[in-house]
């Protein structure tokens, strides 16, 4: 198998390495600024920290902390996960650069280990990004959303077995789409199991297509953002990353995917898994594309997938990706109450920690149910006022008994991003406002406006002024302009740095923390390489239709070079009788069934084409040993070949990046 590294340089192009050589000493950060220190002072004020039931609900059922120290080890002892690494918080105040809000939640998330939920039901907590929980049925165990890693995921599964005995996997449950709830499933299970039948994989409606297509089409751009996101390219501690909020961060060993067996289709559907009856209902479009909730009714317990945890969620996410539908999340949330509500003792979820009793229950998913139906319907109701997406974002507050509660805080999403999302989500990008709808780039429009400042030396000390102010939000946005049109301009690189790094310091919201603090580390030291997840693995590849391969093949295509270029060439694959064409025509590659006249006909097996996909061999290689036969002009497939660009994936987030070049 090839490593990550291999498969996504085919894949989605990366390109390693400082593409702003501006230094290679890391500069200390700056400590919190007074402004600073009120801003989070007054969090300790208006906030109930009083509260500390969610401190007793985080060790209940504990059984046995995460071996060597949370650190987990892929095969040749690199550490891919290392909880020990925020245990910085623990028992002690919020320092000043830190909003002491979400230094609570680390706190919270930073516990980990074996717990028990309830009877026949144990989760391995903080191991990964999210949890993996195990479900007891009669003879083996149900995993419920196996983690990011194959790594993270197996040593999950040997604590248990250490503490609950060596009990087969009957059936893996993926909840929903999202990498962190089923790349790790090699870890917990044999693909081979899978084939003969002594293992179900259960997942959503549209998981596998949803699965595969939002790490590919778009990969590349999102996993740079996520660099960002999930604070990878931050230390751990009080002027670095504190987590995401939803979890600690993302584990960096083997991601992997097991096609699923059995797929929900339709609400109410059950299934009968190793003694225990398992009861769906759908929720596409809220969390993820393709989730789902289930109801185990032998044990009284639910699960709302990704819906009902213990933090405001994304209604847009900002690595990027759909925006989600935050009137079908409130109405999934209050199907769950009607179905289960009056029978439910315990509520477990795929990330924090779970709540118990029906009537706590019940009061949790309705708080979380109605936050997401005021944030839908209150942007609308602004909106139908005539207020922008900003100005609704700005004036947006959520009533106190939504916002004092702590599962509501905005930890992961916040109110601000999400009536954002609400807003786009029907309406789009353009405000109406035909000033705004033709904008000049950043690079250009950047160099308009210092002019129009009175050049870069009085807009530094404009800024400078408004920094000594504590107006952070102001310095970073008046300097935008000046970075995007002076890349080099060091002070102004410097200052909108340390504005940025001010802005992190007081952020309640996890991923608003990361973004900030990194886009400060970038400015600073230029762009290098750190380790991220690879969500483009080689399962995700073979995992891929080949119609969706077709369609990334289509993305890769530089449309400026294929301009008055026509290529007609069918693709047979014996293996999987499929049979193809691909179509070159008006600088756009479609695919289809075979043409009677093709340029060039290659013949190769699907199973032989994954390799090339994935890098360990090239085409000239399968046609040399013959596993690949190419008949008509083949100098037609070479052109083709060199008209699909590959990404870079190190690419600049908060400078301009420089113009294509076809």
């Amino acid at each position: 198998m090839p490593s990550h590294n291999q498969v996504s340089r085919l894949l989605v192009g990366i390109v390693v390495g400082a593409l702003l050589p501006l230094g290679s000493h890391a500069q200390a950060p700056n400590p919190a600024t007074d402004a600073t220190k009120k801003n989070n002072a007054t969090v300790l004020e208006e906030l109930p920290f009083q509260k500390k039931q969610d401190f007793k609900d985080i060790e209940r059922g504990f059984i046995a902390p995460l071996p060597d120290n949370g650190v987990i080890k892929n095969e040749k002892g690199q550490p891919v996960w290392d909880l020990g690494a925020y245990g910085f918080a623990q028992g002690k105040e919020a320092p000043d650069s830190v909003n002491p809000s979400l230094w609570r939640q680390l706190q919270l998330l930073s516990e980990g280990g074996l717990y028990e939920v309830t009877p026949r039901i144990f989760q391995v907590r903080s191991a990964d990004l999210s949890n993996i929980t195990f479900i007891e049925g009669d003879n083996g165990i149900i995993v419920m959303d196996p983690l990011i890693s194959a790594e993270t995921a197996r040593a999950s599964l040997d604590l248990y077995r250490e503490h609950r005995g060596d009990k087969p996997v009957v059936a893996v449950i993926y909840t929903h789409s999202h990498i962190d709830h089923y790349g790790g499933v090699r870890g917990v299970v044999d693909e081979k199991d899978v084939k003969a039948g002594k293992v179900k994989i259960i997942a959503p409606e549209g998981f596998l297509e949803e699965a595969v297509s939002e790490n590919v089409f778009a990969g590349n751009a999102m996993s740079r953002r996520a660099s960002y996101m999930y604070g990878n390219l931050l230390p751990k501690g009080p002027q670095g990353t504190l987590g995401t909020g939803l979890g600690l961060g993302t584990s960096t060993g083997t991601a992997t995917i097991i096609e699923p067996t059995d797929t929900i289709t339709e609400d109410g559907q059950k299934l009968e898994v190793d003694g225990l009856t398992f009861e769906f209902i759908l929720a596409p479009g809220s969390e993820a594309p393709a989730e789902m909730h289930f109801y185990i009714p032998e044990l009284k317990a639910v699960t709302a997938a990704e819906n009902a945890t213990h933090t405001l969620h994304n209604l847009y996410t900002l690595r990027g990706a759909k925006v989600r539908n935050a009137r079908a999340w409130s109405g999934y949330l209050n199907d769950t109450i009607q179905r289960w509500g009056d029978e439910v003792e315990v509520l477990y979820a795929p990330h924090h920690w779970p709540t118990w009793g029906n009537e706590n229950i019940v009061d949790h998913l309705k708080k979380q149910r109605d936050l997401y139906k005021y944030l839908n319907d209150q942007t609308l109701r602004m909106a139908n006022h005539g207020y922008n997406m900003v100005e609704t974002a700005e004036m947006m507050e959520l009533p106190p008994e939504l916002a004092d509660y702590w599962a509501n805080r905005g930890y992961y999403g916040s109110v601000n991003h999400d009536t954002r999302a609400v807003w786009n989500y029907y309406l789009g990008f353009f405000d109406g406002n035909p000033a705004r709808l033709y904008p000049l780039p950043p690079a250009e429009a950047g160099a308009k406006y210092v002019e129009y400042m009175g050049g870069a030396d009085n807009l530094l000390q404009q800024a400078e002024k408004d920094y000594e102010a504590g107006n952070y939000r102001w310095v970073a946005q008046v300097l935008d302009n000046l970075v995007s049109s002076q890349p080099d301009n060091k002070a102004a690189r410097n200052l909108l740095a340390d504005a940025l790094e001010q802005l992190g310091y007081q952020q309640e919201n996890g991923p608003w923390r990361n973004f900030f603090l990194s886009g400060a580390k970038e400015l600073r030291e230029g762009v290098k390489e750190f380790a991220v997840p690879v969500t483009a693995s080689p399962d995700t590849i073979r995992s891929m239709p080949i119609e969706m391969f077709f369609d990334f093949l289509a993305i890769r295509l530089n449309g400026p070079r294929a301009a008055g270029k026509h290529i007609a060439i069918n693709v047979s694959l014996p293996d999987v009788e499929g049979n193809y064409s691909l179509i070159l025509e008006n600088g756009v590659l479609n695919y289809g069934p075979p043409v009677d006249k093709p340029d060039t006909t290659v013949t190769i097996n699907r199973s032989d084409l994954n390799d090339v996909i994935m890098g360990t061999a090239t085409m000239q290689d399968k046609i040399k040993d013959g596993t690949a036969r190419v008949s008509g002009d083949g100098k037609q497939l070479d052109t083709l070949f060199s008209l699909l660009d590959t990404f870079e994936f190190w690419w600049n987030l908060v400078t301009p990046n420089p113009p294509q070049k076809n």
